[in-house]
């Protein structure tokens, strides 16, 4: 670390990926993230159950979003399957980035949803950058680094013999 007060570039500082810092951070990045949605799910499941009818309603009344049509044509078609499957799959993706468990399948899960919601919330009134797309990225980080083999049950799965012979399997993990 610089320790020169003239120029606190004058030496090298260097976080190494493979480092256990990073490993910490991930691990912490992960756990956060699956909480946010876990929490958000569960909240949901107690409240109405897997009767969830805001979401419908709400993708109902989208209609000046740069979705277009798309949204309120689900809310007025697939509203069996949004109502349940929101808090069911929030829940789900929570449980398993917080215990480490098909990270990147649950990250992609958190990538469409917070997709959907950065855009179906498209007013913009704060610029691009908002809460969504700041989970959107979240999600995003947790998928790329593959968060879920520090300290997560993606790590102890990778080395079953399950895996070893699929190894493509892994792309799901981590």
């Amino acid at each position: 670390m610089a320790t020169n007060t003239a120029n606190p570039l004058a030496t090298n500082f260097e976080l190494e990926l493979d480092g256990p810092l990073t490993s910490y951070w991930l691990a912490l990045l992960r756990v956060i993230t699956g909480w946010w949605f876990f929490h958000a799910g569960v909240t949901k499941l107690i409240e109405d159950g897997l009767a969830y009818s805001y979401g419908p309603m709400y993708m109902q009344e989208m209609t000046g979003t740069a979705l277009g049509p798309i949204p309120v044509w689900m809310g007025n078609n697939l509203a069996w399957l949004i109502a349940p499957g929101v808090p069911l799959f929030e829940t789900l993706i929570g449980l398993a980035l917080m215990t480490g468990l098909l990270t990147r399948l649950a990250s992609i899960g958190g990538v469409i949803f917070m997709t959907l919601f950065w855009i179906g919330n498209a007013g913009f009134g704060h610029g691009l950058v908002n809460s969504d797309l700041m989970g959107l990225l979240l999600f995003v980080t947790v998928l790329v680094l593959g968060a879920g083999r520090y300290y997560g049950l993606d790590a102890i799965v990778e080395q079953t013999k399950l895996v070893k012979r699929h190894p493509k399997l892994r792309y799901i993990l981590g």
